[in-house]
């Protein structure tokens, strides 16, 4: 699992890399946000509604 930090070095979140190449993006709380599917390259929020094309996770961090 990868840890994110802002510019501050605050942990903000983590990408986690599956087996079938999908991300997840997690916050601090490990509390999953989105995925990233890099078949059809779509980035989706927790709630698998289509947030846009291309891998978008780290903005979905912002948004918490």
């Amino acid at each position: 699992m990868q840890r994110l930090y802002d510019s501050n070095m605050q942990l903000i979140g983590y990408i986690k890399n599956g087996e079938d190449g999908k991300q997840t993006v997690y916050d601090f709380n490990r509390q999953i946000l989105g995925y990233y599917y890099p078949v059809s390259d779509k980035t989706y929020d927790s709630n698998r509604v289509l947030v846009g094309k291309g891998n978008l996770l780290t903005s979905l961090l912002s948004k918490k």
